[in-house]
């Protein structure tokens, strides 16, 4: 197929996409920066890149695909080797017999396009497709799983024999090739890759499991080489800088890697258990950008109201919910909202997991009597505007928490409790006084992380009997009207059904009625008229509202109802 070199920019400029005066700012900016024509084109804002996608779709007379809603078979994909598309930003979409329908991010690129035929040995017609999304499917389907199996079982045939040489071990951890250090980091590559938070190493009786929490929920890999478990642990080990020999105690360490060009903070922790030891592997992306208030999912009017608090110069808003339910991004959301020249930001956390600049940042360190008590204590002196404290723990915390609170300071601070009117009894079970809580407290959020459905593969869902008894205990008549969707699982979703998580959130801002309760040490009444509060809706009722948008399933709703301990029925009272 004869292919002739197409000059992009001239094309725009003769179309009257863009000026000649912009194709030369381009063009210039393009011998600094290196990007593609078309990349440039976008980020100096002469065009977006779904008008480029268009323009490309229409002169060249090729389709234009929308990979979100294409059903990408992944063993198609995979016959251009990975290295290829990469590369080429390209993707096999389709064998159609005659010849492959290949997405690129750049159809016009000639040589490419001679290049995957070569490889390929067929004949190959291009269709357009951002780059982001060519990227992403890549990233999921070229997974590292074969490697990983492969790898082990190279290492397994090294350490032939039942024990493993530590000190052969750890003088050969300094080699680039050695395949405990290509086994590691090729299961990194793969966790970064499906953007996984944690990854787990367990050893079993006669296998070696890895798993790897991706939106909230495990998957896992078998491997019948237990025997490398050991090698794994103690790489790990030396890379933390733990004690290699202490094997009955839990360990915990942190270090950075580079994967991907990207800056990753991993936290480690070992644990013993029957057979060797336990190791989870925390993921911070250092290099992502922080969500801004904006991001994270909160409702408009909720949002409107929390911004107008955390502005305020004083007062304490608690954020609540178990571990893993997004406290920290919200809170961290905010204090970046805050972070500028004119105020004093102090975090107290135990660990620091993103590094802010301009912020003060304390780590705990329990050791050496480093507390969350003598950090706050100490923070209220170095003449702070806004406080932040990882958790309320204990009274003394929650009580110089609370004092700093009534003496000028923005404080913000995490409990884990199930939801918002819940939190003030769990502050007075402390043994805080109500008349601190009652004078302090200006709002609480409690909040959750469901799925998403995958849009690639979501359909229509008719709810089960038992769930359909749910939904009408929830909202009563109006469950008629309802219509939901359930994801089937495709390669995008890696088979789950689910891509990415949203927040839902639960706002509570302490009344007058409310502070009375509180000042009497009375629970009840405090939860009774927090229920009852204008505007309060809980969170079961939250996500059952995304769920009937086809944000997210019926199954992770009643997953999160079911996680807490009041999924009242007369919710509609609060509409």
């Amino acid at each position: 197929m004869k292919r002739k070199k197409i000059r992009i920019g001239e094309l725009l400029v003769s179309n009257g996409v863009i000026s000649e005066d912009q194709l030369e700012t381009a063009l210039a900016e393009q011998k600094k920066t290196g990007l593609k024509l078309g990349r440039q084109l976008i980020a100096e804002g002469f065009l977006d890149e779904d008008g480029l996608l268009s323009f490309l779709s229409e002169q060249l007379d090729i389709p234009c695909v929308d990979l979100g809603q294409f059903n990408v078979q992944a063993e198609v994909v995979k016959t251009l080797p990975e290295t290829y598309a990469r590369r080429f930003r390209a993707v096999v979409l389709e064998d159609r017999k005659d010849h492959l329908l290949v997405g690129m991010a750049d159809p016009t690129n000639i040589f490419a396009l001679d290049e995957i035929e070569r490889t390929l040995k067929r004949n190959v017609h291009p269709a357009v497709v951002r780059e982001s999304e060519i990227l992403h499917t890549i990233d999921l389907v070229y997974r590292k799983t074969d490697e990983i199996s492969s790898l082990a079982e190279e290492l397994d045939e090294e350490l032939h024999g039942s024990a493993v040489d530590l000190s052969m071990l750890e003088s050969k951890v300094e080699e680039s090739d050695a395949p405990v250090v290509r086994l590691l980091k090729s299961i990194f590559e793969d966790a970064i890759q499906i953007n996984s938070s944690d990854i787990h190493i367990e050893p079993d009786e006669n296998v070696l499991r890895i798993r790897q929490r991706v939106d909230g929920v495990l998957q896992e890999q078998v491997m019948k080489e237990k025997r490398i478990a050991p090698a794994l642990v103690l790489r790990l080990k030396l890379m933390s800088g733990l004690d290699i020999s202490e094997k009955r105690l839990p360990q915990d360490g942190r270090f950075n890697i580079r994967v991907s060009n990207r800056s990753i903070d991993v936290r480690l922790s070992t644990m013993p258990v029957q057979h060797g030891e336990s190791v989870v592997i925390r993921l911070l992306d250092q290099s992502e950008e922080h969500l801004g208030l904006d991001q994270i999912g909160m409702p408009e009017k909720m949002l409107a109201r929390f911004r107008t608090l955390i502005h305020r110069p004083h007062g304490l808003i608690l954020v609540t919910g178990p571990t893993g339910s997004g406290k920290t991004t919200t809170l961290y959301a905010a204090l970046t909202e805050l972070n500028n020249p004119s105020s004093k930001i102090i975090t107290v956390e135990d660990p620091v997991e993103y590094r802010i600049p301009r912020l003060n940042q304390v780590q705990i360190n329990h050791k050496i009597g480093l507390t969350f008590s003598s950090v706050l204590r100490a923070a209220l002196r170095q003449d702070p505007d806004v406080v932040m404290v990882g958790e309320m723990r204990d009274q003394e915390t929650a009580e110089i928490g609370m004092r700093a609170a009534m003496t000028g300071h923005l404080v913000f601070a995490t409990l884990h409790t199930n939801d918002a009117p819940s939190t003030a009894s769990r502050i007075l079970d402390m043994g805080v006084d109500g008349f601190l809580v009652a004078t302090a407290l200006r709002a609480v959020i409690a909040q959750r992380l469901i799925r998403k459905l995958c849009k690639s593969c979501a359909e229509p869902y008719e709810p089960r009997q038992i769930e359909q008894e749910w939904i009408r205990a929830m909202v009563g008549e109006r469950a008629q009207g309802l219509q939901f969707k359930l994801g089937i699982g495709c390669p995008r979703c890696n088979n789950t059904g689910y891509r990415g998580r949203v927040g839902v959130y639960e706002f509570l801002e302490v009344s007058g009625e409310m502070a009375s309760a509180l000042r009497d040490n009375c629970a009840a009444t405090y939860a009774k008229a927090a229920y009852a509060a204008p505007g309060y809706q809980p969170l079961s009722y939250r996500a059952l509202e995304y769920a009937a948008r086809g944000i997210t399933s019926i199954e992770e709703v009643v997953r999160v109802a079911g996680e807490l301990e009041d999924a009242r029925v007369d919710i509609h009272d609060h509409d």
